[in-house]
């Protein structure tokens, strides 16, 4: 078996800077093209050397960059030990030890090197979550952002599934500031490495385990001030003839169809008197009848505080009673599946004074304890809701570019963003690599709110090296490029900023070409190098015009965006409004 680094179809593209279809036709009219060395029919693997050697032979010219061959050479562990390749690269770049062979370690830390350890690192455990999407769970950012901001501020912060270290990342905060103790669990013992890396790279204080929480408490007797968690949907296995005698099941033993409910009670287990919890839930968790009884021991002792519909999920808020506190008359029940941003105000206004999307406790205990979000939608709301979600649906329109079609392609001198960076009309910059977002006094770009084009959502705090995007900054995430129209935030991590020289540059110019080599690229499954993207070299005039199309693209597809989430609410408070009678059709 062959133990060189291997290329899907989709590297091979990006590697040699051309379009898959160019790949196919390869292997079809070159009878002397590497053939495959593994995968599937649908997805073959090809060894590098070969590929590189092919390339060479025929004069193709190719740039494979410290990271992809990194990468490529991680990747010989196999999918069944990558992991546990990914996360001796930690350990090499966190104490210069580790298992990787001579060739696999050489290429981490040249890596390192040409970056910096954390830069390294982060790109490779992107590299992996993307390869093993369907076996990772990892959390959104926005979400992990919420749920750190709902829980507040805190100084000891566990999550007892802690996965790859997402909700603690966003939890770290600023270490240099004073930072807060983390603490993590997780079954897989690689990703448990992983979390652990990740968070030690930006110099946090971390303690985090391997092993199954539920059966291998490794915190037992550990108060936190604040616990969040992610943890594992609608596992059966999850320890139920053990465990039916467990202390931590204050509120009732977990239905065996509901361990979701053994988690709330294990994170309630581990949080200080007072202190908060948010936990992500599977949707039917506020609803199901096996768990009626724990939802209404948790509501009548003041435990459970909130529960919060999200895109794809439910969010629980919770708070451990203090001895002798009276429990609330009221929980938050809120539908924001379509506009997460009115949780942290809601949730606010409920802490401070209530909020008018409040249900009463006594009405939920006299039901069936369902607290599924959209039944208790304000009903008095709804039928202008469903009237202002039609107008904007309506409103949220934009014309595509009036583009002329020619029967052959232009023949046009190319230059390359590398050479343009050489000749100074492009200047290229990163966040600091220890960057923090959570707290602070500063807002920060992130890479949602570049795909969103949402104005800064992220705070840090004033620190070395920060870079404050202008407008007319071009910035790129992994999957996004936008022209910045308002100033204002700093750039955040894994962003890049172009900026331009718009005296000889025009910026929605150079984003265009950016997003469509980015699109071309995410059909493999390797980063494309964008100093080698290739655009025309066109005077300023004729640069405008093209700006001028990538932009009205740009706005159709944020419109596209947009009319699509309207229109699944716009579906959701029609149906409801019909049922229930606060909406008659025209007659």
């Amino acid at each position: 078996m062959s133990h060189d680094p291997t290329l899907t179809a989709g590297d091979i593209a990006r590697l040699a800077g051309v379009g898959r279809a160019a790949v196919s036709n390869w292997r079809r009219r070159h009878d002397d093209f590497p053939l495959p060395i593994g995968g599937t029919a649908n997805q073959p693997l090809f060894s590098l050397p070969q590929v590189e050697a092919w390339l060479r032979r025929y004069g193709k010219s190719y740039q494979l960059s410290p990271g992809d061959r990194a990468w490529q050479r991680l990747k010989t562990a196999g999918d069944l030990r990558l992991g546990e390749a990914v996360a001796e690269a930690g350990a090499l770049l966190t104490s210069g030890e580790s298992d990787l062979d001579p060739e696999q370690a050489r290429l981490v830390s040249e890596l390192a090197d040409h970056h910096d350890a954390l830069t390294a690192y982060e790109f490779l455990v992107e590299r992996y979550t993307e390869a093993h999407s369907r076996q990772l769970s990892v959390t959104r950012d926005d979400i992990a952002a919420l749920m750190v901001a709902l829980v507040g501020e805190a100084r000891t912060v566990l999550d007892p599934a802690c996965g790859v270290g997402t909700l603690l990342l966003h939890a770290a905060g600023n270490p240099a500031a004073g930072g807060r103790r983390l603490l993590g669990q997780e079954l897989s013992g690689s990703s448990a490495s992983i979390a652990a890396t990740r968070l030690r790279l930006r110099g946090a204080d971390v303690t985090v385990a391997a092993g199954d929480s539920l059966r291998h408490d490794a915190f037992a007797g550990e108060k936190a001030d604040a616990v969040i968690c992610d943890p594992p949907f609608n596992e059966r296995a999850w320890g139920y003839e053990e465990l039916v005698g467990d202390p931590r099941w204050e509120y009732g033993l977990p239905p065996r169809g509901e361990p979701e409910l053994a988690w709330v009670q294990h994170c309630l287990t581990h949080v200080k008197p007072g202190g908060p919890v948010a936990i992500l839930m599977p949707a039917a968790a506020a609803s199901r009848k096996a768990g009626r009884r724990i939802r209404a021991n948790l509501l009548r002792a003041g435990a459970l505080r909130g529960v919060v519909a999200l895109p794809g999920c439910d969010l629980w808020l919770l708070r451990r009673p203090a001895p002798g506190e009276r429990p609330p008359s009221d929980v938050l029940i809120l539908d924001a599946a379509g506009d997460p941003a009115a949780v942290e105000p809601a949730w606010r206004a409920y802490l401070r004074d209530g909020s008018g999307q409040t249900v009463r406790i006594i009405d939920l205990l006299a039901d069936e304890v369902d607290m599924t979000p959209a039944r208790h939608q304000r009903r008095e709301d709804l039928g202008r809701a469903f009237a202002e979600t039609r107008d904007r649906f309506l409103a949220a329109t934009a014309t595509p570019p009036d583009l002329r079609v020619l029967e052959q392609p232009l023949d046009q001198p190319v230059t390359t963003v590398g050479d343009l960076i050489k000749e100074g009309l492009v200047s290229v910059a990163q966040a600091p690599p220890r960057m923090a977002v959570g707290d602070g006094d500063l807002p920060v770009l992130t890479a949602d709110d570049v795909a969103t084009g949402a104005p800064p959502s992220g705070r840090t705090t004033s620190g070395q090296g920060v870079v404050a995007v202008q407008p007319g900054d071009v910035v790129a995430s992994y999957s996004s490029v936008r022209v910045i129209s308002d100033g204002g935030g700093v750039l955040g991590p894994q962003l890049t900023l172009y900026r331009v020289d718009a005296r000889r540059l025009d910026p929605d110019f150079l984003a265009g070409f950016l997003r469509a080599a980015g699109s071309r690229a995410s059909t493999g499954s390797s980063r494309f190098d964008v100093r080698r993207t290739r655009l025309p070299r066109l005077p300023l005039k004729e640069q405008r015009a093209y700006g001028e199309a990538f932009r009205q693209l740009a706005v159709l597809e944020d419109a596209l965006r947009e009319t699509s989430e309207l229109g699944h609410t716009l579906i959701r408070l029609g149906l409801d409004g019909l049922t229930d009678g606060h909406l008659h059709p025209q007659s």
